[in-house]
């Protein structure tokens, strides 16, 4: 079996930690590792699973292969998205890469910033959908509904396939309902949650999918087809992906076939798709708040507080979201927070960056903060990952200062390269060829002073880079 990751989403619904640049799947919300990774944990405990597929947006491959290695998944694929266009199309192309030798796997589709709180419960769904997988149908899994919730699709259970098995035909699926037809759902037993999660052969799936929906198997193949290498990763041809019509797989697939079916799945899942899912799933206080972060509460009951650096306080308050990020404070009555991707919907049409970038950016070789500015100057936190180098670079408008605080530095100045230790500080002249590189075993950290006529990001000409970008 070989797993499929679809990582593009944006989860704007958990702004402002997750962002375009930098959405929730990347963010450890409830672990010490990133919901990506958590989803790779889980797989490793289920046998005989192949390394997996990711298919990502290309701008967060870094992200993806730094995760994927420190949980030890070197082998992965790494297939980039030049645009996102809904779940169809990225798992159309993984099924080609499946396939490409000849093989014809078990594919097992999973998002990457799903939780599961009951591994074994899951193991058991998997190993009947992975029955059934092989006979040649397609399975979805159906998550057992404790709840009534209007944020969900449904799925409409039919008839068992046989009395010794717990999967079902599908007999419809039921977009978003409104409260009293998901509370009639939840009642009547025969609804699951559509978890947006499937398992089939590659070649049944690419089969039905050039049945039902040529356009995107066509677009799909022409993208495989015409990919390239980059480094470590796949990068689908641009044209015709860009060009395959959007679709989700329930609408491209699961909704006409005759061989979908639906394995109920009760095993603690959850879509993290809220700050108050967050706050259900949390470690909560004798008063019910789930804290993360340097965090103090009194006379606060059911509160979901959240620092990504300075102290948050809050004296009294009730059913609050509090998240706070280092330039957006947002709060929220809980019930309220699904809506926030309505905020940020607001934000994009005033074209604030607030919801595009962190004032943390990483990057392949480490991370940058910015920590004042002003016309003519900037000054920023770098840190750069130990055994990592940035790019050999200049700049038409700015001169930078380096002032190291941690680690060692390996500088390269014009035709001179030399080393700077724990508070000794380089200037690099406008114009000037130059590049950084952390030679030591811990990670690097410097204070960098730009000034200059122009300080933007797009001012830098890249003469040799390690990770292939060319600006």
């Amino acid at each position: 079996m070989i797993p499929v990751i679809l990582s593009g989403g944006s989860g704007t619904r958990l702004w402002p930690v997750s962002r375009k640049t930098h959405p929730k799947q990347f963010w450890p919300l409830v672990s010490d590792l990133s919901l990506l990774q958590m989803t790779c944990q889980r797989l490793q405990g289920y046998a005989g699973i192949q390394p997996p597929i990711v298919v990502c947006n290309s701008e967060h491959r870094f992200f993806v292969a730094h995760q994927l290695e420190e949980m030890g998944q070197q082998d992965a694929a790494i297939l980039l998205e030049p645009v996102g266009r809904n779940t169809a199309p990225a798992i159309a192309v993984a099924a080609l890469h499946a396939r490409r030798n000849g093989n014809d796997p078990v594919m097992l589709v999973l998002p990457s910033d799903h939780l599961i709180s009951d591994p074994d419960s899951f193991y058991r769904s998997l190993e009947e959908a992975e029955g059934l997988s092989a006979e040649g149908y397609l399975v979805t899994f159906g998550v057992v509904p404790n709840r009534v919730e209007t944020g969900y699709g449904y799925i409409k259970a039919g008839s068992k396939l046989s009395e010794d098995m717990d999967a079902c035909s599908i007999d419809r699926f039921v977009e978003k309902p409104a409260l009293a037809e998901a509370t009639s759902f939840v009642e009547s037993g025969a609804y699951y949650w559509n978890s947006g999660m499937f398992m089939f052969r590659a070649s049944r799936f690419l089969d039905e999918l050039e049945r039902f929906s040529p356009d995107i198997f066509s677009g799909a193949k022409a993208a495989y087809d015409g990919s390239t290498r980059d480094l470590d990763f796949i990068r689908l041809d641009e044209a015709p992906f860009a060009g395959i019509p959007g679709n989700s797989v329930d609408y491209a697939v699961m909704e006409h076939t005759d061989k979908g079916v639906v394995v109920p799945l009760d095993a603690g899942w959850s879509d993290v798709g809220s700050w108050s899912s967050l706050w259900e799933l949390g470690e909560k206080d004798g008063f019910g708040n789930v804290t993360r972060g340097d965090v103090l509460a009194l006379d606060s009951e059911n509160c979901y507080l959240h620092s990504d650096g300075r102290l948050l306080a809050v004296i009294g308050v009730h059913d609050l979201v509090v998240v706070d990020t280092p330039d957006v404070v947002m709060i929220a009555q809980r019930d309220f927070s699904q809506r926030v991707g309505e905020l940020v919907s607001e934000l994009d049409d005033v074209q604030r960056q607030e919801t595009d970038v962190h004032t943390i950016v990483h990057r392949p070789w480490g991370c940058f903060q910015g920590i004042d500015r002003d016309e003519r100057y900037r000054v920023k936190r770098i840190s750069v990952r130990p055994g990592a180098r940035l790019s050999l670079q200049m700049h038409h408008h700015r001169a930078e200062h380096w002032i190291v605080v941690k680690g060692t530095a390996r500088v390269t100045c014009g035709d001179k390269t030399f080393l700077l230790s724990e508070n000794e500080s380089t200037y690099i002249p406008v114009g000037e060829k130059h590049c950084l590189e952390n030679p030591g075993i811990v990670p690097l950290d410097l204070i960098e002073i730009q000034s200059g006529s122009y300080l933007g990001e797009d001012d830098i000409v890249r003469f040799e880079d390690l990770y292939g970008r060319e600006t």
